[in-house]
């Protein structure tokens, strides 16, 4: 099997580890670098993992590097084809993503800038909390093309929103087809009118009553493991979504994925990062895919950047 590149992940807790655990048992890149602030954690880890290639079969090498909240340490990384951004602090129970907002800012810009000077060419994968507002100001801090900075979203509340009706339907997860725009939070657009189960429209399998309840648990899906964790946040779904992209961009597969992007006339949108197909490619975005939607969905996604809109503009300054 032919190997070939970087990519590095920033931040080593569940999130960051786990994430780069799915990249190199892809076995498609050389390396995979994992960076924390704390000292050792990620030169562990990459042990750790490295010591699993033979169980596992796969050959991509890790390396572990400590960062400095100054810039230091990033050498290791440089040259990296794909950066995924985790770092930033969890939600905790009874926390809203949007209670991160000050904290995390200014974690994810020094992580960008350091981004930005290592590995200009990176294309820069988001998943910060709160995850629309830190993508737009990732854009920002790295000053790179807006194709080449995505945010991880769509594709975890898709996920969450196909796992719920194949549990409703009592069908195989395989059978079922859903889709999620908007933010990523209370705006967030499930929209029914793109979902099947085996082929059939969602209506014809539920009542409205029981797809309404699903859209909200779909909403609320992150809260609702963080309340049962206690002292964590989701990190297995959204890594298997982080990773799935940043595949599909080593790959240069043109996979066609729900994810936070920039909008510019697309559902009569522009000027803001949202949630919205896109098909996904080497330099990143390739385009924004849109589909027929309902009058009340695209109302949805309409309201969802507004409310985006103004968070993004004021996450420029912190």
């Amino acid at each position: 099997m032919a190997r070939k590149g970087k990519v590095t992940v920033v931040g080593a807790g569940f999130y960051g580890s786990t994430t780069a655990q799915r990249l190199a048992e892809y076995d498609i890149f050389d390396t995979v670098v994992l960076t924390d602030i704390i000292e050792g954690k990620p030169e562990g880890l990459a042990l750790d993992l490295n010591q699993s290639r033979p169980i596992e079969g796969f050959e991509t090498k890790l390396v572990g590097a400590t960062t400095g909240v100054d810039g230091s340490g990033y050498e290791p990384t440089a040259e990296s084809d794909i950066v995924v951004i985790t770092a930033g602090l969890p939600r905790k129970p009874g926390m809203s993503r949007m209670d991160l907002i000050e904290t995390n800012a200014k974690i994810v810009r020094g992580v960008a800038e350091n981004v930005a000077k290592f590995s200009p060419d990176a294309v820069v994968i988001v998943v910060s909390n709160p995850l629309d507002e830190m993508t737009a100001l990732t854009a920002s801090a790295t000053g790179f093309a807006k194709a080449r900075v995505i945010g991880q979203a769509g594709m975890l509340d898709t996920a969450r929103f196909t796992n719920f009706v194949a549990e409703a339907a009592g069908v195989p997860v395989g059978s079922v087809r859903t889709l999620t725009l908007g933010s990523h939070g209370d705006t967030m657009v499930p929209v029914p009118s793109a979902c099947t189960v085996d082929g059939k429209p969602l209506s014809d399998v539920l009542d409205a009553k029981a797809i309404d309840e699903l859209v909200d648990r779909t909403r609320n899906g992150g809260a609702e493991v963080v309340a049962l964790l206690k002292t964590g946040s989701a990190y297995y779904a959204p890594s298997a979504a982080a990773a799935r992209m940043a595949k599909a961009v080593a790959e240069d597969s043109g996979d066609v994925m729900p994810v936070c992007t920039w909008v510019d006339g697309e559902y009569g949108i522009s000027g803001v990062y949202l949630g919205v197909e896109a098909e996904l490619g080497a330099g990143g975005v390739r385009k924004v895919v849109e589909r027929d939607l309902t009058d009340t969905e695209l109302a949805g996604l309409r309201e969802a950047a507004e409310a985006v809109r103004a968070k993004q503009a004021d996450v420029a300054n912190l």
